[in-house]
Formats: structure tokens, sequence, C-alpha cells
């Protein structure tokens, strides 16, 4: 009875989600994807048009406006970074945007994430689900992301929150054949052959779409109308049944218990031992204590002081009170060295778990406190028919919904706006426009004639009366016919066409000159990069405030997620199509081995660490290429860069072996210059040498001559003072002619200074 009632209970959840409001919204978002796919004539218009002779051509104005907002969202794969709460996870958290990236390749994410940005766009809101394959990877299980249908979810409508994580449910709704069911949930082949859908659900089930159904290019159909089956396998009829899938937030109570860990029996061994030594060292105090006290009670009793009895009961008490001392020191001891040596932990547990351990004695005496709160969980349900297929609730860390809304422009309500739903208006305009202007043309270029009737042969004139040089019989005596022109067409038409354009280019935020249309755009280099960058101002605003939130949900999800799945050891290998290394592997849980050979920790513990996930900006929008590299070319001349780094970013054939090459002659450049270098150290220092030994030879040769006048001088004022002159004629000869000695030879000693002076100058301008 209770998986019957809760049953009821989702049925009944999908019946208050999809309210007047609801359905309103599907039928004009619905409406909306029709016109950006060309479906944009109901067949009663159609018929209406041919019955007018009128063309029932559309053009399309809105499907380039979906093509480029698809192209500037999707551009470029997103990225998400990962910052460590703690030191010792920042190793962990960088390997988190390669193991993103791993889930996102796996799951084929560029294709989902455009489909869903597609949705967005034209039915106002897509979804990624986040889900995990259980079977996947040997049973191991695997991350992955799926694209669910935005017409097939119900958000409770009183979520205010852009990501509906104020939300009291997600509803998926689906209209499956049993064996596809049973395909997708072999465990539970039983409840779905026994499933039977609501009579009045089955009553309600129609095609989404804005016109009849049966002419209709893009139905959205939860069943075929004339029957309420479908086919299996085998070709045979199969029953169809509602299946739901139920996301909805419950609070679980929890203890955060702290207890302690008493110590291992070596660690008691050595507290026995160290409380041993204490006792003692007491006893011996007690001891000398005693001998003290019986001494003094000893001398009171030879005294007369005190009673030999008195003297016999004291001293039993105080040996008894001594005893009992001893042994409570010996507790006490024990207890405060275990309590040392113990260790507090905490742990979160349920309440469910934390009753079943307070039943063991030993936890109950550990147990030092415990807190209790509640937790949000998610609690997922799915039913098939009448019948409750299974119940999960989702693991602690997972706290968020697994699906990720993102909106085109949110409303504030589980009803966003689309793109296309403004443009549907104009796009009707161009097309009435076009129509009348084509019609009446046709008019102008194949005349219609009124005559009498009996006047012409009227299949000849059917047949001929536009044909070239043709010869139409006229019977004689009645009127001729007369050609009907049709009225003239007002310019406002054309004036209408044009405008409309300009309209459904401001409305959309797509400009002509960002579809590569060269008559709308700039002539000059810059001036085309200014329209680029204004011109996706809008597109940037929708990404920032719509996409780029949604995007870091989907990472934090992916986050929680992972963390839940791969607690084992696992290594994955992504691809990096823009790097020089082709692929690169990761490892995660690694597990760290004593020297016994068990496993006594892991190393890049990622089940257990905790960091933050954020987007980065702007990673999916998509680069001009040109300005990108003019930037680049204009930072290598300013000397910021160097031309590897500008060549890496250019598209350039092989280009890892030219960098390879560029990074071999730089090496050998580099050497020679260092050589060069080195050689011009070298001559320098033989250059310096000899200027220094011919200086020193010069100075060594001035040293020789005045020596050798120091010493003729000295040999001829030795002469003078040995010879004896006896008349003052002979002493003023010898003095003139010493003086004339003395004055040539310092005469020689200068010209010789003065040539080694001008050896010397000549030598300094050579060098």
């Amino acid at each position: 009875m209770a998986k019957k009632k809760k049953a009821d209970i989702v049925r009944q959840l999908y019946h208050l989600s999809n309210n007047w409001t609801r359905k309103q919204w599907e039928f004009i978002n619905q409406k909306g994807y029709e016109f950006a796919h060309d479906e944009q004539l109901s067949q009663d218009e159609k018929d209406s048009l041919e019955e007018q002779g009128m063309p029932t051509f559309t053009i399309n104005r809105i499907m380039p406006v979906v093509e480029m907002l698809n192209f500037y969202a999707t551009a470029q794969q997103p990225r998400w970074q990962a910052i460590g709460v703690e030191g010792s996870d920042i190793d962990v958290a960088a390997v988190f945007s390669d193991l993103a990236d791993y889930i996102w390749n796996l799951s084929d994410g560029n294709t989902l994430y455009s489909n869903a940005i597609n949705d967005s766009i034209t039915k106002g809101i897509g979804y990624l689900l986040v889900n995990v394959d259980k079977d996947a990877d040997n049973g191991m299980g695997e991350v992955k992301i799926q694209q669910p249908e935005p017409f097939d979810l119900f958000v409770d409508p009183k979520s205010r929150d852009m990501l509906f994580k104020d939300a009291a449910y997600i509803l998926i709704r689906k209209v499956l054949p049993k064996n596809h069911l049973i395909t997708l949930f072999p465990k539970f082949k039983a409840k779905i052959n026994k499933a039977s859908s609501d009579e009045r659900s089955q009553r309600s089930w129609s095609a989404r779409s804005m016109g009849d159904a049966e002419h209709k290019l893009f139905m959205y159909n939860d069943a075929n109308e004339n029957s309420n089956f479908g086919i299996d396998q085998k070709g045979e009829m199969d029953q169809l049944v509602e299946f739901f899938e139920l996301y909805e937030k419950v609070k679980v109570s929890y203890v955060n218990a702290f207890y302690r860990i008493p110590p291992d029996q070596k660690t008691l061994q050595g507290i026995k031992s160290q409380c041993d030594v204490m006792m003692k060292e007491m006893e011996a105090e007690q001891q000398v204590q005693l001998l003290e006290q019986q001494q003094q009670m000893e001398a009171a009793v030879q005294a007369g002081k005190m009673l030999p009895e008195r003297y016999e009961l004291e001293l039993k008490k105080t040996q008894e009170t001594m005893q009992a001392q001893l042994e409570g020191y010996y507790q006490e001891c024990m207890s405060q060295l275990q309590m040392a040596e113990s260790q507090i932990q905490n742990q979160v547990l349920t309440e469910k778990e934390f009753n079943l351990l307070m039943q063991d004695e030993t936890f109950a005496q550990n147990l030092v406190d415990k807190v209790q709160f509640y937790g949000t969980r998610i609690k997922q349900t799915c039913i098939a028919g009448d019948q409750v297929l299974y119940e999960e609730i989702f693991p602690a860390n997972v706290t968020e919904y697994p699906i990720v809304p993102f909106h085109f422009k949110w409303t504030g309500t589980p009803f966003p706006i689309s793109a296309v739903a403004p443009l549907v208006g104009k796009q009707q305009e161009i097309n009435k426009a076009h129509q009348i202007m084509v019609h009446n043309a046709s008019l102008g270029s194949s005349l219609r004639w009124m005559y009498e009737e009996g006047s012409v042969d009227a299949e000849l004139w059917e047949k001929y009366s536009a044909a070239p040089g043709a010869l139409l019989p006229v019977r004689p005596g009645v009127e001729r016919p007369t050609p009907v022109m049709p009225a003239p067409l007002s310019n406002a038409f054309f004036t209408i066409v044009q405008e409309s354009k300009s309209d459904m280019e401001y409305l959309a935020g797509i400009y002509s000159s960002m579809m590569g249309d060269t008559g709308a755009g700039s002539e000059t280099y810059r001036g085309m990069l200014a329209m680029d960058e204004y011109g996706t101002r809008r597109i940037k605003q929708w990404m920032k405030n719509s996409i780029e939130p949604s995007l870091k949900q989907l990472g934090t999800i992916v986050m929680q997620m992972s963390q839940s799945i791969y607690t084992a050891q696992k290594r994955f290998r992504i691809v990096q199509p823009n790097a020089i290394q082709e692929q690169k592997e990761a490892e995660i849980n690694v597990p760290i081995y004593n020297d016994m050979g068990e496993a006594i920790g892991k190393s890049m513990d990622y089940s257990n660490a905790k960091f933050d996930v954020r987007i980065v900006a702007g990673s999916t929008l998509p680069v001009n290429r040109w300005a990108y590299l003019e930037e680049l070319k204009q930072l290598m001349q300013m000397g910021v860069i160097d031309d590897i780094a500008l060549q890496s970013e250019a598209d350039i054939k092989n280009k890892e072996k030219i960098m390879e090459r560029k990074s071999m002659y730089s090496q050998l450049q580099g050497q020679i210059q260092n050589m060069q270098d080195a050689l011009k150290d070298k001559e320098g220092t033989i250059e310096t040498l000899s200027r220094q030994l011919v200086q020193a030879g010069i100075k060594g040769k001035i040293q020789s001559a005045e020596v050798e006048i120091a010493k003729k001088k000295e040999d001829v004022k030795g002469r003078m003072e040995k010879s004896y002159i006896k008349t003052e004629g002979e002493q003023k000869f010898l003095q003139r002619v010493s003086n004339k000695d003395r004055q040539d030879e310092t005469e020689r000693v200068n010209r010789i200074l003065d040539d080694f002076q001008k050896d010397l100058e000549n030598t300094e301008k050579n060098d």
C-alpha cells in the first residue's frame, strides 16, 4: 500500500506542475522551436493561401540567428578550475580539471552541451543531467552527463532560484514501452510487467505542436493518437506506460559524534610500567612517613602522653589509610596516562547509524560528546505506471539536484523566455509581406481577362493568352476581352520587409556583419575588430549571467558525484589536441603501502579532498584569431613574448616540428653567442696583459737609465774627490768638464724618455 501511495503522490505532483501556465509556456516555446526549424505555417494557413492562389513559401530569418547564438555559446569546450581548501588538497584539486575533461569526453559533452544551448535558444531552457552509470568500468561505475528533453521536465512552480536550488522537487516524465523499460532496468522486470498507467493520463496524451498533429514535421508526441501501444523488438504490440523520475530534497538527521580512541595493548603496557615505577616511589615515601610517625608515637608512649592501646590503634589506621591512598593513586595514574595517550575523533553519522553504535558498550563508554543536526540529501524515486521501481538517497556529499538548467532569459519563474519567441511576430510579418509582393508580381506577369460569354473560345484563350506571339480569335460583333490589371502595390511593403529584417537583428543581437556580410561591415581592419567587440556585448551578457552560472553548477555537481563514485584507485587518460603532447594521464586514490605490503593510506585521495569549483570565464566564447594574433605580434615586438609563443597560437601546419627546430636553432645560437663572448673576454685579457708588459718594459728602461746616471754621477764625484787640484784654473777646467758631461748625459736620458713616451702613445692609439 505504501508504494501505491507513493506512485499516486508522484502523479499528483505531475498534475500540479502541468498546470495551465506550464501548458501555455510549452505551447509558445514549441511554436518558436518549429518557427526556427522552418515549420512556420499551419495546415489551415497553407490551405487558405493555396485557395487564394498565393505562395506558401517562407523566408526563414530565425535559423541564422539560432545558429550564430549556438556558435558563440559553444565555440570552445568549457573549462573548470578547482581551488583546494587546505594546503594538502592543492595537488588533488589540480586533478579535477583533468577529471572533468575525462567525464566530458566520455559523455560526448560537446554534443550534449550544444543541444542544451539549442534548446535554451529555441525553447527557452535546456538541461544537462549528471548521472552515474553503475555498470560501466566493469561495475566500478562512471559519472556521465545526459541531456534530457526540456518538455519532459516539470519543476516546482514555486521555485524562484535560477538554478532551481530552492525547488521542492524536479520531475521527469516519459511515456515508454514496457520492453524498453525492461532494457533500462532489467532488475525490475516483474514490477514493470505488472505496471499499468492511469487511464485519465492515457486519454490526455496529445501532440505538442501548434497545429494539427498529422501535418506537423516537428511534433513531440507522448503516444500514438490511435493507440496506447508501441512496438517491441519482435515487432509485436507493446503497452506504453508512464515513467517518472522524481528528484526531491529531504532532510536527514545526523549526529556529529566525538569519541575517544583508547590506546593499543603496547601503549597500555608502557603506561602500566610507568605507573608501577611511580607507585614504588610513592610507596617508599609513605614507608618513610610511617616510620617517622611511628617514632613520634613511640616517644609519646614512653613519655606517658599516649596509651599503648592508642598507639596500636593509630598505627593500624595510618597503615590502612596509606594502602588506600596507594590504590587510589594507581587508578588515578592509569586514568590520566590513558587520557593523555587517547585520541579524540569526530565522525558524522546518520541518527540510525549512531543509535546502532550506541548499543555497543565500548563505543558508549568512549563517547565524549554529540551534536545533532539535519543535512540536505537528494532522494531519487523511479516509478513505472503504478509501481515504484526503487527509491535511492544520494551520497551525503551530493547536496544539489543533478539537473542543471540553461536559461536564455530567466523570468524569476521556472518558465523562461526563448530567443525565438520575440522574433515570431516579425517572421510572420516578413512572410506575409513577401507573399503579397510575389503574388502581386505573379498577377502582373499573367493577366486576368474579362469577357462576355460566348465572345471568345475560353479554352483557347486560357491556353494561349500568355504565349508570346499568340493569335487569339474574337467572334465578330462582340465586345473584346478587357485585361484586369492588378492594383499597384504600395511601397510600404518594401519598407516593411527592410525594417522587419533590421528589427529582427536588433531584437536578437545578431547583425549581418557578424555573419560575414561584407556590405554591412567596416572597410578598415580596426573597424571590423571594434564592431566585433561591441556587437557581441549582448551575447557576452547572456553568457555571463545565464550560461556561466549554470556551467559552474554543472562543475560542482560533477565534483560531488565523482567524489562519491571514484573512491578506488583510478587511472584515466585525456586527449589534448592543442598541446604538443597529444595525451595526458592522471591517477587518483593511489594506495600507500608499508614495509609489510599493507595499505596504510592513499596518495591523491580524491574522495576526501575539499575544494571549490569555478568556471573559467569566457572559456566557451570564440576567439577572434586575427585580432589575437595581431595582439601577440605586437607583444612580441615589445619583447614581452618570444616567437615560439606566437607560433604556438598560429594555424601553421606541423608547427610542433617547426617549434622543435626553432628550439634547436635557439640552443645552437646561444652556444655560438657564449663562445663569442668567451673569445672576446680572452682577447681583451691578452691585450690588457700585452699593454701591461709594454708599460713594465718602459718603466724598467727608465729605472736602468736613472741607475746608470746615478752611477756615472757618483764616479765623477769620486774622481773629483781623489784628484788633487793645485791651481784654481785646473779646478775650474775640471768643473766645466764635469758639468758638460753631466749635461750631455742628462740630454741623452731625456731623449731616451721622449722616445719611450712616443712609443707608449702609439701603443695606446693602436689598442
